[in-house]
């Protein structure tokens, strides 16, 4: 476990060096609506840090030349932010030349941190506090209560959250959980059979008793926007979390979908194939999560060894039987899986593949990738992008 340093005495030289790369350019989650003049500071302020985020540190002239903000603008929103302890002056940047070298900003990295919770793993809920930029500073779990038994869920869950907060060694910018389940935009978990929780304010409740800003989605809709901030994703495609449960998060055309009931990419209950098959929780047989979650097909593979690939060769047929609508549908580049490599990757992939490529329009979809993701701790990522976007309009 490696715990984060404490930023007092950091002179700005050691925080430069504590940072040395930044991402690559920036991908802000497109939003659709016309920027009205009211809200015109808004999107600037959300420009001025999204910009800073991902391109590192640079002078004021430089980030109005990449804004295209001027640079009274980018002057009055910078000094803003000095004072709200969002941005911070690194110091004089070495020039060949005349005229006074610039001041170089940045947003104060070092001087903030994020709590991510992610509660779809079957046995265990797991926490960390989180860096700006999505690095693991220090891990907590905690074992998962009985299944269905929703207040020691939820007691469980407050009491990881607490754990982290007296881990964190600098301000909390906020926590975001990624929880199984349709969860509403305000953090409310509709239904999570898997967890017990029906119409439960997470949000509200968690955000309550830490006294802190709290953001709650769904852990596949989480672990999407890991994939679009840290990852290499494209602009258009569905990411697909495989775990104790099945669930998925999409976007398209840089843009998040959600569904008007909040359920879009509830592809876990969805029934593929006939003639029955395995139990599902929710009561029905033959869902894709009781064909393709970690626990059985890791049981699955354990009681017939020899039968390893058939298996794995199936649970991925299925899945492409699942996502083909929606892959044609939507017009996506990119299915990402997310779960264990040891029984995604090979034969599953394959045979999704070959299923997808069968049963979409022959020429067009044929350059489709399903791929595992190369993320670590997507959940926990995502959760830390939820928190950036909510605070700092950062994605």
């Amino acid at each position: 476990m490696t715990e984060a340093g404490d930023r007092r005495g950091t002179t700005p030289a050691q925080y430069v060096s504590a940072q040395p790369h930044a991402f690559g350019p920036a991908r802000s989650l497109r939003s659709r609506a016309k920027v009205l003049p009211e809200h015109a500071r808004g999107h600037n302020r959300a420009l001025v840090l999204q910009t800073l985020y991902h391109a590192g540190s640079m002078s004021r002239a430089d980030l109005s030349r990449e804004t295209g903000l001027t640079r009274v603008t980018i002057s009055d929103l910078v000094a803003e932010f000095i004072t709200d302890g969002i941005i911070i002056e690194l110091g004089i940047r070495e020039t060949v030349g005349p005229g006074k070298p610039p001041t170089l900003i940045d947003i104060d990295r070092l001087g903030h941190q994020i709590i991510g919770l992610d509660l779809s793993d079957a046995e265990v809920f797991r926490g960390a506090v989180l860096s700006l930029d999505g690095d693991v500073l220090v891990r907590r779990e905690v074992a998962r209560p009985a299944q269905s038994d929703g207040d020691a869920a939820y007691e469980a869950v407050l009491g990881l959250s607490r754990a982290l907060v007296s881990a964190a060694t600098a301000s909390l910018l906020g926590v975001g959980v990624g929880t199984p389940g349709v969860v509403r935009p305000d953090g409310v978990v509709l239904n999570s059979p898997n967890l017990g929780w029906t119409d439960f304010p997470l949000e509200a409740r968690l955000g309550a008793d830490l006294d802190l800003p709290v953001l709650a989605r769904n852990d596949a809709n989480a672990a999407v926007l890991a994939e679009y901030t840290f990852g290499d994703a494209r602009s258009d495609f569905i990411l697909i979390k495989i775990g104790f449960g099945v669930g998925a998060g999409l976007i398209s055309g840089s843009q998040p979908l959600i569904g008007s009931r909040f359920a879009a990419g509830e592809i876990g209950h969805v029934v593929v194939g006939t003639g029955g098959g395995p139990h599902c929780v929710c009561g029905r047989e033959g869902c894709l999560e009781a064909w393709l979650s970690v626990t059985r097909l890791r049981d699955e593979v354990a009681a017939r060894p020899d039968a390893r690939d058939v298996i794995l060769r199936d649970a991925g047929a299925r899945m492409a039987i699942a996502i083909a609508p929606i892959v044609t549908a939507l017009d996506l580049s990119e299915v990402v899986l997310s779960g264990p490599s040891e029984l995604l990757d090979g034969p599953l992939i394959e045979a999704a593949t070959e299923t997808l490529r069968a049963r979409a329009l022959e020429g067009v979809f044929d350059n489709v990738v399903i791929r595992l993701t190369r993320q670590d701790d997507i959940v926990l990522r995502g959760a830390a992008v939820m928190v950036l976007s909510a605070q700092l309009g950062v994605s």
